[in-house]
């Protein structure tokens, strides 16, 4: 379930990406802010519920927040993985991880 609330939930500190993420950002035409912004404001895109569920208390709690979205024809994945401490959030392909 997508939350219609916009209003970001936490800091997403440092911003960093992977070759890999931006080597599929740039292939699908995804723009790395929208998915960033879709992260911060708890929309974690395609994850299990279980994750949805750790994640949701994880913006509460201080702990590690990773979102997946499906992206191109293909469905590739990418990750967007903010840090317990709050201190990076990164773009990553599963592979890279």
């Amino acid at each position: 379930m997508k939350r219609s609330n916009r209003k970001p939930l936490f800091h997403l500190g440092r911003i960093a990406a992977t070759p890999g993420a931006l080597d599929l950002l740039g292939r699908t035409g995804t723009s790395v802010a929208t998915l960033l912004s879709q992260h911060q404001c708890g929309d974690w895109g395609a994850v299990c519920p279980a994750d949805r569920k750790s994640n949701d208390l994880a913006v509460s709690e201080g702990a590690r927040i990773l979102s997946s979205y499906e992206l191109g024809a293909g469905k590739e994945k990418v990750w967007i993985l903010t840090e317990a401490d709050r201190c990076t959030t990164t773009a990553l392909l599963p592979s890279e991880y």
